[in-house]
């Protein structure tokens, strides 16, 4: 049985669709009907209706990891369903901000929403720790370790009102099955693609057959993105399905409107 993903939101649109800088995926699977990270202004949704999606379907919502580019949209979705859960990884609730490399000033750049805001919703908080299933198809993961040298978080990212640097543990990936492996999606791996394959592959004990999502190498020099390439080669994930933070060099394989069959 098939899984299907369909883009809400990316940073490119063909013509009658919107995009902005963020990303949102509905999901399909044979059991469960979720969001996947919401983008940043609501223009997913109007998406949907344009799409012809049923977003009151939804059961929960997943985001990938606190960035406004990803979480400041689930407040505008309670206009259209009120789902049972959001589903994070730990730490989720601490503020996201960049410093300014130039000035020193912290810009903020978290989801704009609070676990009080949550509570007064009625919306459950459900946190993974490590490895969450949400159905028989569908499990989250967290926790990836920083095995790949030349795959660093950049010191400008930060975190908390201490502003200490943000090692990025909130961030979740989703594991869908795909034929004798898995599907992985992502919302921008800013702990490095390939340190989170290795922890999948370490874990499950699975193969990664496809990435979907962001990788951020947007802004990376070519060096590493033609070594993060060649490694998914020798790893075997042919299916490439990149977008949003990925960079020029990959992103474009898929676009806001898009439809991933998984099987």
């Amino acid at each position: 049985m098939s899984c299907k993903i369909t883009v809400l939101l990316e940073n490119s649109a063909p013509a009658g669709l919107e995009a902005e800088h963020g990303l949102s995926l509905f999901v399909e699977t044979p059991e469960t009907t979720f969001i996947f990270d919401c983008g940043q202004t609501g223009m997913a949704w109007r998406n949907a209706s344009r799409l012809g999606i049923q977003l009151s379907s939804a059961r929960f919502v997943v985001i990938s990891h606190a960035h406004y580019d990803h979480a400041k949209g689930f407040p505008s979705l309670l206009e259209h369903v009120k789902p049972e859960a959001l589903y994070t990884g730990p730490g989720f609730w601490r503020e996201k901000y960049t410093c300014d490399s130039e000035s020193g000033q912290y810009l903020y750049k978290g989801g704009g929403f609070t676990a009080a805001n949550l509570a007064h919703w009625g919306i459950a908080h459900r946190v993974c720790e490590d490895v969450l299933a949400l159905d028989s198809t569908a499990r989250l993961m967290t926790g990836f370790d920083m095995r790949c040298p030349f795959e660093r978080i950049p010191s400008g990212f930060r975190r908390g009102d201490a502003k200490e640097p943000d090692p990025f543990d909130d961030e979740v990936c989703l594991l869908l099955k795909e034929g004798d492996g898995l599907a992985l999606i992502v919302g921008c791996s800013h702990r490095g693609i390939l340190n989170i394959v290795s922890a999948v592959r370490a874990r499950t004990g699975l193969p990664v057959r496809r990435v979907l999502g962001g990788i951020h190498l947007d802004g990376a020099d070519r060096s590493r993105t033609e070594k993060t390439l060649k490694e998914f080669d020798r790893l075997g994930i042919h299916e490439q399905d990149l977008c949003h933070c990925s960079g020029n060099a990959v992103s474009g394989r898929i676009s806001t409107g898009s439809v991933i069959v998984i099987a």
